[in-house]
C-alpha cells in the first residue's frame, strides 16, 4: 500500500491538530439520518463516492463481506467476526448505530476506535469534507457517510486481515454500497423503513438485494416466498452465484439466545463456506470457538436472572417477535412480565405494541433522550390501548425513570426487559450495569 495514498488532505486547510471535541463536533454538525429520518430522494451514492475519490478510495484496499437485512444483520456480522478472530485473522467490524458510544462503530478485533485514532481520521475525513462544501456541486456528507470513510480509513491504517460491514439502512442505495466484497449477505426480509424502501416485502427486498454485485456470491437467508423470488432474480441479472440458507444441518453451541440466533448462524456458516472457496484457511475449531464465545450486546442480553433482566432493541416486527418468542421459550418460569418502552416514530409500533401485549404483562411507556424521532409516551400510551385494550400501562417522561419504577415492582421470579430501539437501550444500558 503506497504512504501516500491517503492522507493527502489530511492537513490542507486545517492548521493545529484536532481535538476529540473538535473532531466529535465536527462529526455531529452534519445531518443525520439517524436523529432525522431521510426521504427517498436523500439516499444517494453520490456523496460518498466523491468523498471516498478524495480520500484515496480506501474501500478498495480491503477484503470485505458486505450484509444487508431486516433482523439479524448485525448478529450475523458479529458471528462472522467471532469466526474470523477464532482463525487468527485481524477482523474490521462495522455496524450501526451504536449503543453507548459512538467508537463502537468500528472495531477491530473487537475493540473500539480509540479517542487518538479517531481524531487522526477526522483529520484526514475533515479537510475532504470542507473540499467538497467548497465545491458545492453536491450536498455536503452527512453524518453516516463520514463515519462510513472513519471506517474504511481505520480498517485500512490497522492493516485489517478481513472486515466485516453492516449496512445502515436498506442496500441499494446505502453509502456502505460502494465496496466490492468477497461475498454478500442477505439475512432477513420484513417491514421497516418503509417510508425510504416500500411498503410490500418485494419492494423492500429489491432495495436490500441492491448489495449485489456481479458475479460475487451472495448467502441469502431470506425465506418468505416473495421476497426469495426477488432475491432469485437480482443474482440471476448480475450473475452472482446464490446459495440460500436452511437450518443448519448439526447442533450449534452458540453464545446468543433464540431460535432466530440459530438461523443467523447457519447464514454465517454459509457465509465462512464461500470465504474458504475465496483461499481464506478457516478451521472447523476457529468456527465452533467463534459461535460459542460471540458477544452481541442488547441482542436479548440477560444483564441479571433473578430477576431476569433483559435488554434487547427489538425496533421492528420481526425483532418483536423474535424478542417474545425467545423469551417464551428461555423463560417459561417467570411470573409477572414488564416491559420498559420507547420507539421512533417511523417504525410499525402499533404492530410491535400488539405482538408485545400478547406476553408482557405491564407496560412502561417512555422515550428516549431529545431525540426528536421518538414517539412521545402518551402518544404510545393512546396507540397501546387502541390495539390491544385492557392492557395495563404507565407514562413515564423519562427512560431512567421509568426504569427505576419497573425495577422497584419487580419481584424476584419476575421478567422485566427494556426493547423498542437502540436509542433506549444506549440509554440505559449503564444504568442496568449497576443493578
Amino acid at each position: 500500500m503506497s504512504p501516500t495514498r491517503f492522507g493527502i488532505l489530511s492537513r490542507r486547510g486545517w492548521g493545529n491538530r484536532m481535538t476529540y471535541d473538535e473532531a466529535i463536533s465536527f462529526w455531529y454538525g452534519r445531518i443525520n439520518y439517524e436523529v432525522r429520518s431521510a426521504g427517498p430522494l436523500d439516499l444517494k451514492l453520490e456523496r460518498m463516492h466523491a468523498l471516498l475519490r478524495r480520500l484515496g478510495d480506501p474501500q478498495d484496499w480491503l477484503r470485505l463481506v458486505h450484509v444487508t437485512g431486516t433482523k439479524g444483520k448485525g448478529s450475523t456480522c458479529a458471528m462472522l467476526a467471532s469466526v474470523l478472530r477464532a482463525a487468527g485473522y485481524r477482523v474490521g467490524l462495522f455496524t450501526s448505530p451504536h449503543l453507548e458510544h459512538v467508537e463502537e462503530r468500528m472495531q477491530v478485533d473487537g475493540v473500539p476506535i480509540s479517542h487518538a485514532e479517531m481524531v487522526a481520521r477526522m483529520e484526514e475525513v475533515a479537510p475532504a469534507v470542507r473540499a467538497m462544501e467548497e465545491e458545492a456541486p453536491l450536498p455536503s456528507p452527512t453524518f453516516f457517510e463520514i463515519g462510513t470513510a472513519l471506517g474504511f480509513l481505520h480498517f485500512v491504517r490497522r492493516r485489517v486481515d478481513i472486515a466485516i460491514l453492516e449496512v445502515g439502512l436498506g442496500g441499494r442505495f446505502d453509502s456502505t454500497n460502494v465496496c466490492h466484497p468477497l461475498v454478500s449477505v442477505i439475512t432477513n426480509i420484513g417491514f421497516d423503513h418503509t417510508a425510504q424502501l416500500g411498503n410490500t416485502l418485494e419492494a423492500i427486498a429489491y432495495q436490500k438485494a441492491g448489495i449485489i454485485k456481479r458475479r460475487v456470491p451472495v448467502v441469502s437467508g431470506v425465506s418468505q416466498p416473495g421476497p426469495r423470488a426477488v432475491i432469485r432474480e437480482v443474482a440471476t441479472e448480475m450473475g452472482a452465484p446464490l446459495w440460500e440458507v436452511g437450518a443448519p444441518n448439526a447442533p450449534l453451541s452458540l453464545n446468543l439466545l433464540g431460535a432466530h440466533q440459530v438461523q443467523n448462524a447457519a447464514t454465517a456458516l454459509s457465509v465462512v463456506e464461500r470465504l474458504r472457496e475465496t483461499g481464506m484457511p478457516i478451521p472447523d475449531g476457529a468456527v465452533a470457538r467463534g459461535l460459542a464465545n460471540v458477544k452481541w450486546p442488547a441482542r436479548v442480553e440477560v444483564i441479571r436472572e433473578r430477576p431476569v433482566v433483559i435488554l434487547d432493541t427489538a425496533h421492528n416486527v420481526p425483532s418483536a417477535e423474535a424478542l417474545v418468542n425467545t423469551l417464551r421459550a428461555s423463560f417459561p418460569q417467570s411470573a409477572t412480565k414488564r416491559v420498559v418502552f420507547a420507539v421512533s416514530s417511523d417504525k410499525q409500533f402499533a404492530d410491535i405494541l400488539r405482538i408485545l401485549a400478547g406476553y408482557f404483562n405491564h407496560f412502561y411507556l417512555t422515550k428516549y433522550g431529545n431525540n426528536p424521532r421518538c414517539v412521545p409516551p402518551e402518544k404510545l400510551a393512546a396507540t397501546l390501548a387502541a390495539v390491544a385494550p385492557g392492557t395495563s400501562f404507565t407514562v413515564h417522561a423519562t427512560a431512567p425513570g421509568a426504569w427505576r419504577e419497573a425495577h422497584s415492582a419487580t419481584a424476584a421470579g419476575d421478567l422485566v426487559c427494556v426493547t423498542g430501539s437502540v436509542f433506549l437501550a444506549g440509554e440505559l444500558r449503564s444504568v442496568l450495569s449497576e443493578i
